[in-house]
């Protein structure tokens, strides 16, 4: 998937503790955020998590999935870890996302990562639409994972159980936790679009649960059968389709922008992310994207360089006025494409530099723009898109000197 990036975060937990996290966004705009919560003792690397993320990522949702408190690559003591606790997680997942980058507009749940996003979606005022995969409809359905450990869970206070393949050790808090739990007043008052997905032949999770939490819950909701997918959604084609389903229901519900009413923003914010070493979120108007640095000097190149940007602006301000002296002289031609590229001379070796650049300068940027236009262009009409090309005002502000006033402020 190359127009997709993984990146690996951290942000901490309702114990102090690091939680391990993923965010795979799009290389290119990114329309809204969604957060993930994985199925019960699984961890973020499930298949079916990433799967669906790098899918949505595709699609230009940026997905955030975490390991809950003592699971995957996170630090914590899972044994003290409830379903109240992963609600405090998940919630804090958000808040990571609110400061870093922006607030998710779609919740996502998995299993009892569902129950988790059902229960805790409130905490959430941004969100505008929450999915449920697989999801219980009340947290009580997992005691029986417990069945012959309860009566040793209650004497004892603790039992190991084994949970596909895995053994895990849980006190009688967890059990207490389960028993006191009730999200069925959440579903009630979601306030969300809700989009229930779930396999008729879940053997896990059975298919009642998604019949109860729909029954529960208040329009807009929807209903989508994951037919032939197992619990997990092990196959590829099945997580494929699930993510499909979730970018489309969400593209009714996140806010988008009308662009003829939208109006160019007077200020662009660049901000650290914390992510990586150089990585920097830039905000200008509807537009939320990233500057990076490459891997080869300490970053993650999860977006362009600063250089790349300043290549960027003169190759697009280029083909912007070509196209405009083209439509307003009425002459038809086909797409324009403008090759940048950048690097530093000697001023001696510099022909074109003028006696001041040489007395005062040893180096000095050169940056170099092939123009390539479909259709036939006479030599006339060459020379005279040569004289335009040099009108374009940010080739005209790199021509120039340009005063840069900084200040610092709390």
């Amino acid at each position: 998937m190359t127009n997709i990036k993984t990146l690996r975060t951290e942000f901490t937990g309702h114990s102090g503790e690091i939680l391990s996290a993923r965010l795979d966004t799009p290389t290119g705009e990114v329309k809204a955020y969604a957060l993930f919560a994985h199925c019960f003792t699984c961890s973020k690397d499930i298949l079916a998590a990433k799967h669906i993320s790098q899918e949505l990522a595709q699609q230009g949702i940026a997905v955030l999935r975490f390991d809950f408190t003592g699971l995957g690559n996170s630090e914590g003591n899972f044994t003290e870890s409830n379903f109240s606790t992963n609600l405090l997680d998940f919630i804090l997942a958000s808040d990571f996302l609110r400061q870093n980058y922006q607030a998710p507009q779609i919740l996502i749940g998995h299993s009892l990562g569902g129950a988790a996003v059902l229960a805790s979606a409130h905490k959430i005022p941004e969100a505008k639409a929450v999915v449920t995969i697989g999801a219980p409809a009340d947290t009580q359905h997992l005691l029986h994972h417990f069945d012959g450990v309860l009566e040793k869970i209650e004497n004892e206070g603790m039992a190991d159980v084994n949970l596909a393949g895995r053994n895990f050790t849980f006190q009688k808090q967890f059990i207490d936790d389960l028993k006191a739990t009730d999200i069925t007043p959440r579903i009630k008052t979601l306030k969300k679009a809700l989009l229930v997905m779930h396999s008729p032949i879940d053997e896990t999770v059975g298919i009642e649960n998604a019949a109860k939490i729909f029954d529960v819950a208040k329009h807009p909701k929807s209903f989508i059968s994951l037919d032939q997918a197992d619990h997990l959604l092990s196959k590829q084609a099945d997580s494929k389709f699930a993510a499909h389903m979730v970018a489309a229901f969400a593209s009714r519900y996140i806010e988008t922008y009308d662009i003829e009413n939208t109006q160019p923003a007077e200020d662009l914010i660049v901000s650290e992310t914390g992510v990586g070493k150089f990585q920097q979120r830039v905000r200008v108007g509807r537009h939320d994207f990233f500057a990076d640095e490459p891997v080869s000097v300490g970053g993650l190149y999860s977006g362009p360089t600063p250089f790349e940007f300043l290549k960027t602006a003169l190759g697009a301000c280029t083909s912007m006025t070509l196209r405009m002296y083209l439509e307003r002289k009425g002459i038809k031609l086909g797409k324009i494409s403008v090759k940048v590229t950048h690097e530093k001379i000697a001023t001696e070796d510099c022909p074109t530099c003028n006696d001041y650049q040489k007395e005062t300068f040893t180096q000095i940027d050169r940056f170099s723009r092939s123009i390539s236009i479909d259709g036939d262009v006479s030599p006339e009409l060459y020379e005279k898109l040569l004289e335009i090309a040099d009108k374009c005002p940010v080739h005209k502000t790199l021509e120039q000197s340009a005063i840069i006033e900084t200040k610092i402020s709390n």
